[in-house]
């Protein structure tokens, strides 16, 4: 019997960035998870570039950004491996470690639901775990038609209820990224401790601070 949730929020985090905590601890209590675990990946398996920022700069940014949250926490299990890490092998891994009284939610941007067909063994992920497609706030219902060919009806369904509306946060890292290497200022756009450790650093070509 199920008797608590946990959330895992991946993604490149490159850099991390409070629309990713917003809609976080947003999503946590809409599903009453009880924690969020940001799961920065390597490199996603769908995308040919690689971050720009390091494995241990990016942990490093998360740490910074979540450290007042004590529900959230940063695991480092899918930089740790070796090759490309895929979804339900970090699903599976976690459902080990917390057992089969929690269940497990994977948080999804509503931008990514036209890659679904092409993760590594969707249906079997979509069977085990809770795929929670967040959309933000003033953007329309994410539509799921398109994937049901693919993934049949009822998985189709399982997505659509746990499609979560969050608030819309006007900021993205490719905006960050991109202000950083015109030597433009980002103090207004992520966490004080992240951009400090980013100026500090030079991460994404980032000059003194303006």
């Amino acid at each position: 019997m199920v008797q608590r949730a946990i959330a895992l929020f991946g993604g490149t985090f490159d850099p991390i960035h409070p629309g990713h905590t917003a809609v976080a601890d947003f999503a946590a209590e809409h599903i009453g998870a009880e924690k969020v675990i940001f799961v920065p990946a390597k490199r996603s398996p769908l995308k040919i570039s690689s971050p720009q920022a390091g494995d241990k700069d990016r942990l490093k940014m998360i740490a910074l950004a979540i450290a007042e949250s004590e529900k959230f926490e940063a695991s480092d299990y899918e930089l740790r491996k070796p090759n490309l890490s895929y979804t339900i092998e970090t699903v599976k891994h976690f459902q080990s470690e917390y057992g089969g009284q929690t269940a497990i939610y994977w948080l999804l941007g509503a931008d990514g639901i036209d890659e679904l067909p092409h993760w590594y063994k969707i249906g079997e992920l979509i069977d085990i775990c809770n795929l929670a497609v967040m959309y933000r706030g003033g953007c329309e219902f994410p539509d799921l038609s398109k994937v049901e060919a693919v993934l049949g009806p009822g998985r189709t369904e399982k997505l659509q209820r746990n499609v979560i509306k969050t608030p819309l946060v006007d900021v993205s890292s490719t905006e960050i990224r991109n202000r950083l290497a015109a030597g433009l200022s980002v103090v207004d756009m992520l966490h004080p401790d992240v951009a400090d450790y980013i100026y500090k650093h030079g991460l994404y070509n980032a000059k003194v601070r303006p």
